[in-house]
């Protein structure tokens, strides 16, 4: 499946059997990210992460049951890089015993791709 975004020509989009679905961008993505959210399975869980310039620019955002939508405003020195970060390290935990992966499109960064603990 491929999205169009208004920045770049498309977006590749496959996440196959990760474990979590990670978007992140800022309001300019926030159409590309409407669009992937409205055509995930309801079962689908993961994480968004939306930079603005502050909290007066957050609107309404639907997605699946099993996400958590947070918004980040860059007037209170909130930042998507250091939340996506913190938020990978803590879904991504290395064990011996089992593999994590997320799949994830954070705008202006290339095409999303699936991230593992390995």
């Amino acid at each position: 499946m491929t999205y169009l975004d208004e920045n770049t020509a498309s977006i590749g989009w496959s996440p196959a059997a990760s474990d979590r679905i990670l978007l992140a961008g800022d309001e300019n993505s926030l159409p590309t990210i409407r669009t992937i959210l409205a055509t995930l399975p309801a079962k689908s869980r993961g994480q968004v992460f939306i930079e603005v310039e502050s909290t007066g620019d957050i609107e309404e955002l639907v997605a699946p049951g099993r996400f958590a939508v947070c918004w980040l405003a860059r007037d209170r020195a909130q930042s998507l890089r250091r939340s996506v970060d913190a938020w990978l390290s803590e879904m991504l935990p290395v064990s011996a015993f089992d593999d994590h992966s997320v799949y994830a499109w954070i705008a202006h960064e290339g095409a999303a791709r699936t991230l593992t603990s390995n």
